[in-house]
Formats: structure tokens, sequence, C-alpha cells
């Protein structure tokens, strides 16, 4: 197998929320596609810094605040990279190419009009996606979980997955239909976690699968939408997560639940080495509140999936 280059990314956001992207020369290794700005890092020199030392010299800027957000290792035919990407939220200096490079910001929404290396596809992914996604709980009564909904969307809420296992599935429909247009008043991503044919037949943009449904799953053309996530809980469940297309995931129990008493858990170390071999976007899940969003964005996870936190 070919050397493993460990390379420092960024994606960059402006006050707009725009991300700044790249493109590289015509005759490097995957010339004239787009890129988020970054380099090679040192033998035994942080990551940190490096992205800081390579921002710099491409774009002009200097780091002031950022953190972790995805790591992907990808094998192309003739070389492999360790992408070591991070969010720079706070920075100072005017961003060009001070490398001659084009570049240019870019609307989240928008950047699958840009054609990337086969390796930033995650990074795509994770860019667009919040660090907090809203696991629904009891939603048996519609005025309680409205009232639920609404008060999680104003105080920020963006990614929200209905879950309602005691629902039948023509309930279950109802309710979607019901919260659906809170969420697009707010501008909010709704998922749902049930069945591929359920969700195809309601349109929805986003589907969760349970470990059994991803394991069910015959190839990731079968959902119709835009985002297809899926339960994990060991490796395993990760490598088929991986070669089944799905977009990002939930790795849980990280922490004793109050669902769950007494099952076992992965634990922040078990988490962590879980997260650093998944090459997707990860959202921790179980037992987990606010308070524990920078420790799980410090180990390249996405953020947090959560009930009780916000609901």
């Amino acid at each position: 197998m070919p050397k493993l280059i460990h390379v420092a990314a960024a994606v960059i956001r402006d006050r707009r929320g725009h991300i700044l992207i790249a493109r590289r020369p015509d005759d490097k290794h995957q010339g004239g596609l787009w890129e988020f700005p970054g380099g090679k890092v040192e033998p035994g020199e942080p990551v940190a810094q490096a992205l800081s030392r390579e921002l710099l010299e491409e774009l002009g800027i200097q780091v002031l605040q950022a953190h972790p957000l995805i790591r992907i290792p990808h094998h192309y035919p003739d070389k492999s990279v360790l992408l070591d990407v991070w969010e720079v939220t706070v920075f100072e200096g005017e961003a060009h190419g001070a490398e001659g490079q084009p570049v240019c910001w870019v609307a989240p929404e928008a950047l699958d009009d840009y054609a990337f290396p086969a390796a930033n596809t995650p990074i795509i992914t994770a860019a667009r996606l919040s660090p907090r996604l809203l696991i629904t709980g009891d939603v048996d009564d519609i005025d309680a979980c409205t009232g639920k909904l609404q008060h999680a969307l104003e105080q920020g809420i963006t990614q929200v997955m209905l879950r309602a296992k005691s629902l039948s599935e023509t309930a279950f429909a109802d309710r979607y239909q019901q919260l659906q247009p809170l969420c697009d008043e707010f501008n909010a991503l709704m998922g749902v976690n049930t069945s591929v044919e359920q969700a195809n037949a309601l349109c929805a943009e986003h589907l969760h699968l349970t470990s059994a449904r991803l394991q069910a799953l015959g190839n990731r053309a079968q959902f119709k939408g835009r985002w297809l996530s899926a339960s994990c809980h060991n490796a395993e469940q990760i490598r088929m997560a991986q070669e089944k297309g799905i977009d990002f995931i939930t790795l849980s129990p990280v922490k004793p639940t109050r669902s769950h008493p007494g099952s076992p858990v992965l634990g922040w170390e078990g988490f962590a080495e879980l997260v650093a071999e998944c090459r997707l976007p990860v959202y921790a899940l179980g037992g987990l509140g606010e308070d524990d969003l920078i420790q799980v964005r410090e180990q390249g996870a996405q953020g947090i999936a959560a009930i009780s936190a916000w609901w």
C-alpha cells in the first residue's frame, strides 16, 4: 500500500457562513478540481500548527479559532492521504490566493456544484451538517410535541429526527406531515427514523436507519432523498455504513442512558477509537448533553445527537 501522506485541511467560514474553497493547479495531483485549503503536516508537527502555517502561506490569513471536524483516510490508486480537517470560524486578514490559485466563497448548499476530489466528499457532508441533531421524544400528544419542537428550533436547532416507535405507520406519517411545516418555517432539516419505503412515500429529505435496517439495505439508491444516515454501535457496522454509501452515522452508546440502564457503553476511549477509523461524519449518542459538545468535537466527531438535551 502507498505511504500515507498526512494533510491538514480547513473548512473556513466567513460571517455569512460561506465556505472558502480553492482550485488545484492543473499540473498537480487531482489538478483542476476544487479543494479545501491546507497542506502537508511535517513529521512531529501539531496539526493545528501545520494548519495555521499553511493557511498563512496560501491565503494570507491568521487562524484565531478552530476545532477538529473530521479525519478521513483515503486511498487513490497512486497515493494514500489522511485528511485531518478542522473548521476555522475566526481569522484575521483578507483571504486571497496568495500563491496565485483561484479561490471563492461558496454557500454550503452550493458545494455540490463544484468538482472535488473523491476524498473530499465526507468533508462536504460535514460542512453542511449541524453539530446538533435533535431526536424527538414522546410525540403522542401533538400539541405538546409541537411546543417542544418549536422551542428547540427557536433555540437554534437546525436538524431534527422524528423517532416514534410507538406510532403506527399511518400515525407516524400524520405526525410527520404535522411537524414538517414547522421545520420548514425555521429552515431546519427534518429526518425520519423509519423504513426506506415509508421515507420514500413521505418524500423525506433525510432517512435514518436502525442498525438492523442498515444491514438489510441493498444499496444507497433505494432511498430517493438527499441524506441517508444510520445507527452504528461497533466497527463492523461502521464498515457496513461506509460500504453502502451512508452519508453520516450516530455512534452509541457513549455514556449510560436512562432508556437502557445497565447496557454496555463505549466510553470516551472506545468512542474515540471508532471515530478515528471512520471516514464519515459521526454524531455521538447516548447520555450526552450540550456540555459534552466540545469534547466530542475535539475527538473529530461531527457533534451530538440527543433527545433530553434539547427536547
